[in-house]
């Protein structure tokens, strides 16, 4: 019988000072097929021959943007682990065959075409992920200039809350993701942070009622907003999605009685998430409302399945242009790479869990 199980490592340390573990199971059963195409490194731009079937609309547009975005190195059949949580007290691992398929259909240096092996780890961010977390967040405000070593050491500097997913045992420290959330009235002092405030406010200034709505929270009522912050190369394997966020959640939930001071506790008492993210975007959106169904495109394509389900649930988002249009296949040639900004209110988390789970196992 084939299962999932997920544990999240820290080097063996537990977060909570109170129990020897805080090492949570859980069991996914498999999903009825388990072969997922995943494009490894390009050498020349080409798209595949055919696009694998994924999970939705915008999963399909997200495997058709994996041919001109870069992938990580190897497309991998994982052994997924997740950092260790409160209750249980046992090691797991969850094991998915990915079929790895070059981009071309020929390869000029007789390139490998079959099952690559890795292990997927989930971990506790540490010093020697910076270099990975920075080449992850290197378009994370577009084009402009800031302190983006300075973001990615506050990322790394924070523990308790942040995950970091990559291969286990690898030796070149590659990180395929990360998840955190980042408290904006505590490292309101930071350059990086200032900057960032000042970018969203920008942004925000030629939206009409929004611009107020985000100065508040990013002000006065920073204390209790997290910037959500989740980056990945776009093939990761989507299994691995629902366990990422459920990693990130719980421990924000765990900070506010774990942490050692009553202003650490506090500062993961969210009541707000601000999210940053990356769509594409109807050229023509309004012509398309206009139009019967059956014609009618997407009006937007989420890069990210799980930002269609912050997008629905959001108490405010707009939309802003790009300054850097990265080249699309020509399925999207109709769309234009957009900025998103949303809000979603900290009690609508429970919602996502569960739609995102639903998502996911829906495509598999």
């Amino acid at each position: 019988m084939w299962e999932q199980q997920f544990s999240k490592f820290d080097g063996g340390a537990a977060k909570n000072p109170h129990s020897q573990s805080r090492r949570h199971e859980t069991v996914v059963r498999p999903p009825h097929r388990s072969v997922f195409e995943m494009p490894r490194k390009p050498r020349r731009k080409q798209r595949p021959k055919s696009w694998p079937v994924t999970f939705s609309p915008f999963a399909r547009a997200l495997a058709r943007m994996a041919s001109v975005s870069k992938p990580n190195r190897r497309s991998k059949s994982i052994e997924s682990s997740e950092k260790p949580t409160r209750s249980s007290t046992s090691n797991g691992s969850s094991k998915h065959t990915l079929e790895e398929r070059p981009e071309g259909s020929e390869s000029s240096d007789g390139e490998f075409d079959g099952v690559v092996q890795a292990d997927f780890a989930f971990f506790d961010p540490k010093p020697n992920d910076f270099h990975g977390v920075k080449t992850l967040l290197q378009t994370y405000l577009d084009v402009e200039e800031w302190d983006l070593s300075g973001f990615a050491d506050l990322i790394l500097e924070q523990t308790t809350v942040g995950t970091v997913v990559k291969v286990e045992d690898d030796e070149d420290e590659g990180v395929f993701a990360l998840a955190t959330a980042l408290n904006l009235w505590r490292y309101r002092e930071q350059r990086c942070i200032m900057k960032l405030k000042e970018f969203l406010l920008l942004k925000a200034s030629q939206e009409k009622g929004v611009g107020d709505q985000l100065r508040l929270l990013l002000g006065e009522r920073a204390h209790n907003v997290g910037l959500l912050v989740s980056q990945r190369v776009v093939n990761l394997p989507p299994q691995l999605l629902p366990h990422l966020y459920d990693s990130l959640f719980n421990e924000v939930s765990w900070a506010t009685e774990d942490e050692p001071t009553e202003d650490l506790r506090n500062s993961f008492q969210f009541k707000h998430y601000i999210i940053l993210s990356k769509i594409y975007k109807h050229k023509n959106a309004e012509q398309q409302k206009r139009k019967r169904s059956d014609d009618r495109e997407e009006e937007i394509v989420y890069v990210k399945p799980e930002d269609e389900i912050f997008h629905e649930l959001s108490s405010w988002s707009f939309c802003f242009p790009l300054r850097t249009q990265q080249p699309a296949p020509h399925e999207l040639k109709n769309y234009r790479s957009m900025g998103l900004i949303m809000t979603v209110e900290a009690d609508k988390i429970p919602t996502f869990r569960q739609q995102l789970t639903s998502l996911i196992n829906e495509g598999v």
